[in-house]
């Protein structure tokens, strides 16, 4: 059976970082402060544009608080897209399965000789390593980048079978 032409998606909600959300609330905070006091007259003008920067400034930290990953393979390619807030897609990331080097579990000993090298670590995972068993997968791609993310098992075996020397899992 080949899967050189398979095509495989997953999808992954990745946590926020809690200052990313503590900071909204916060600005949110702030432009209600600014709104009631521009109302009041105490800051009147500045307090409205001060209310309109901190809401601005609320609504990206609230999109950059709910992000979900998509992991696509497709025809020997790995396409990574970064959902924000369930409303906005960006690609964020096209990799060759023949520019990887190793892909193993992120804690496996394949990576080994890889550990302690200075790479661009880039994180498509849903960032909850408390997990038993550990779900997220590293690979390393052109000996620049060490990227991080949570495949599925059909993902993997997807991989695997166009590149059975460089994919393990352990």
């Amino acid at each position: 059976m080949s899967f050189e032409n398979n095509y495989v998606e997953c999808l992954v909600a990745s946590k926020g970082s809690p200052l990313t959300k503590i900071l909204s609330y916060v600005s949110l905070i702030l432009a209600v402060i600014f709104f009631l006091s521009s109302i009041l007259t105490v800051l009147g003008i500045a307090g409205l544009i001060l209310c309109v920067i901190a809401g601005v400034g609320y609504y990206f930290l609230s999109m950059n608080s709910n992000i979900e990953f998509e992991y696509q393979y497709c025809e020997k390619e790995i396409t990574v897209d970064k959902i924000l807030n369930k409303s906005r897609r960006k690609n964020v990331g096209k990799f060759e399965v023949e520019h990887i080097e190793v892909m193993a579990p992120r804690n496996s000993h394949h990576l080994d000789e890889y550990r302690n090298k200075t790479l661009k670590t880039v994180d498509y995972s849903g960032r909850d390593y408390s997990r038993q068993p550990d779900p997220t997968y590293m690979f390393i791609y052109d000996g620049k980048e060490r990227i991080i993310f949570e495949p599925t098992q059909e993902f993997v075996a997807a991989v695997k079978s166009v590149a059975p020397r460089k994919v393990f899992t352990d």
